[in-house]
């Protein structure tokens, strides 16, 4: 196992990765599980932007999570 710390926002994280954390080992249940997560976390996205409601983001390049308002404009969150 391998192990580093990360800085997420304000907060120290240690993460541990086991050596053989490849895709090869995962299911094809867990994949589809995967892919489905995905396709309704997009469509909860869509549903709130049609609303026009907030949407909670994390800017990577930033390191930061943000509120994009229906009118685009970002707010970053401490």
């Amino acid at each position: 196992m391998s192990s580093h710390d990360e800085l997420i926002g304000k907060r120290k994280v240690h993460v541990v990765v086991p050596e053989d954390s490849d895709k090869s080992n995962i299911s094809s249940d867990d994949l589809d599980m995967d892919r489905r997560a995905k396709a309704a976390v997009n469509s909860a996205i869509n549903k709130a932007k049609v609303c026009k409601l907030p949407v909670a983001k994390y800017d990577k390049r930033k390191k930061k999570a943000y509120v994009e308002k229906p009118d685009g404009v970002k707010e970053y969150v401490d």
